[in-house]
This record gives C-alpha cells, structure tokens and sequence, in this order.
C-alpha cells in the first residue's frame, strides 16, 4: 500500500519542555492528533529528527530538537462488494487460500477503492469474514503487494483469523517466492538479515535502517543464472516485512526485474540480443510470485501446504532470458 502523507513540523523544544516524553510533546503542539493517534505514528515510524527515525513513544526530547511528522492521509468509506473472479486454490468454513494475480490490490486504500483483493471477497463470501482487520481488510491476515502475484490465506471468522496471525506472529508460516532479478548473487545462496523500517528519504518506501525498525531475515538459493546477467533466486522468508524481499535483495545489488521502485537505474546494458534486452527492461511489474504457503489449519490443526507455478508473464520472462542462456 502505497500512502500520501501530510508533513507537519514540530517547533523546536523549549528549555522548560525537555524531558517531557516525545508522544506528551506532540500532543501539546498537535491539537489534530490525539496522544493514541501520535503513538501509533511514532510506532508505525513516522516521526523522525534529521532523518533518524524516533521509534519510542518514551523518548524524553531535548532542548532544540525539532520534530518531522508524516501523517497518512485518512482511509475512507467501507468497501463494497464487486464480482470480480478469484483464483481460489482451497476453500472450507474457517478460511481460504487465494492465487493472487499481478496487478490486485489486496484492500483498499487512497487510489485504490474499488477492484481490491477485498472488494472481491465481500462479493465471494457473502459479507462472511473475520470481522478483525475492520472494516477495511475483513479476513486479512497479511497481505503482498500490488504487483507481486502468488498466494495467501483468508480467515472467514474470527477464530481462524486469531490462529493464524499467531502463526504469522511466530514466523512459523511456511512461505517461498521466486524472485527474478539482475545480476548473480554472490554467495549464490545464504541469508539476509537487516532492520527494515520506513525509509527516512523517502516515505513511500522501506528500508534497512540502522536504529529502529522490525527484524527482518531471508534465507536465499539461486536456482537458474541467465548468461551471468540475471538469475532466478528463491527465497524463503523468516519474517514478513513489508517489501522484505525487495528491500534484502536490493541491499546486496540484486534488483528485482521490473521494480519501479527500489531500482535506481534503467538496467540497459544486459548481454542480450536487444529484443531480449528491451523485454527484459520493460517488464512491468517487480518479477516476484508466493509460490509456497503452509501452515497448522487453525480449527483442523491438520498442516496444508499450497503450491502455485509462476504465472504467465514470468514464465515469459523466464523462456526470453533461458533462450540466452
């Protein structure tokens, strides 16, 4: 989900307010934010000075400091049913397991209201889902960003979606993507570790920071290399952090093909024929599919395990840059 946000800076701290708790002083100068509100900024890594993240509502501010506050503008209405076609690999009572195509949003938010993940589950379940996302992700447990294709699992009650977020909670999910990127990664296969946390450059994307931030790690295997110019890498993920893959890949040189947003620069120099070339730079979204998901079924306790092939536009991808090989 990508926000807009509103920039509000804080007046810099009087002598006689040092010491006071960084949520306290906010409220003080924020009249269109309740303490909650400024705490669950302060969490979610919206607050920062000199573009060092301040994580802790406790921090005690100093004399001097001033403050930069990104606000995400608010969500609106509650979303409406739509018939839109799912791919629904598993269904019972308690939850469902969906095959999310490139492109779906999975709920909605500022740009994105209608067409959403969630739209069509409304429709599919007949209003039937967990009620503790509220109203704007009912059933939605975790979620994978707009252009990345592949699977994830919906709790139809409250019970299913308690147990699962469990499992989420203790990273004990199973989870594989298959990321097609530039480059070859050297190991060819290892872990990544890094904080990720809101980048403080740039609010619309993440990033591994050094103070703050969620532990985030990805075990990773190169499994095919394109004429030593590309590769096929699957990764299988230890936390779930949003953009997790993208950011640890990206950290190490190794950017996802048709990522718009953590690749700096148009990659145009590849050893391919320039049809190839130009296929391969123009593809249009990130080369990300959740191949794997498994996990304790919550009511059964049976374990279940889904598999779902790369989609079409990636097994493109792939045929283009094996003709190289």
């Amino acid at each position: 989900m990508e926000n807009d946000f509103q920039t509000f800076q804080s007046p810099e701290v009087e002598v006689s307010e040092q010491g006071t708790r960084l949520d306290k002083y906010l409220s003080n100068h924020m009249a269109s934010q309740s303490r909650s509100q400024i705490q669950r900024l302060i969490k979610e890594g919206n607050v920062s000075i000199d573009d060092i993240i301040l994580g802790d509502a406790a921090y005690k501010v100093k004399a001097g400091e001033s403050y930069t506050i990104y606000i995400p503008e608010a969500e609106e209405a509650e979303p409406t049913a739509e018939n839109i076609a799912l791919d629904i690999v598993y269904e019972d009572e308690a939850l469902l397991v969906v095959n999310k195509s490139a492109g779906m949003t999975v709920h909605p938010a500022a740009g994105a209201w209608n067409g959403t993940l969630v739209n069509a589950l409304l429709y599919h379940c007949q209003g039937n889902l967990s009620g503790i996302g509220g109203v704007k992700r009912p059933g939605i447990v975790h979620r994978i960003d707009k252009e990345t294709s592949g699977l994830l699992v919906v709790a139809k009650n409250d019970i299913a979606h308690r147990g699962l977020s469990a499992q989420f909670a203790e990273h004990s999910i199973e989870r594989t993507y298959y990321a097609m990127v530039y480059g070859v990664p050297q190991p060819l296969s290892g872990r990544i570790e890094g904080n990720i946390g809101r980048s403080p450059y740039d609010r619309k994307k993440m990033a591994i920071v050094s103070r703050g931030g969620k532990f985030a790690a990805t075990n990773y295997e190169t499994t095919e290399v394109y004429h030593n110019a590309a590769s096929m890498v699957r990764c299988k993920l230890e936390t779930g952090r949003t953009h997790q893959i993208r950011v640890h890949l990206s950290s190490k040189g190794w950017n996802l093909i048709g990522d718009k947003v953590y690749v700096k620069n148009h990659k145009t120099s590849l050893p391919f024929p320039d049809e190839t070339k130009s296929y391969v730079n123009s593809f249009g979204r990130q080369a990300l599919h959740a191949a794997t998901l498994g996990f304790i079924h919550p009511i059964s306790q049976k374990y279940l395990e889904f598999h779902s092939a790369l989609p079409e536009d990636m097994q493109e991808l792939q045929k283009r840059l094996n003709d190289w090989k």
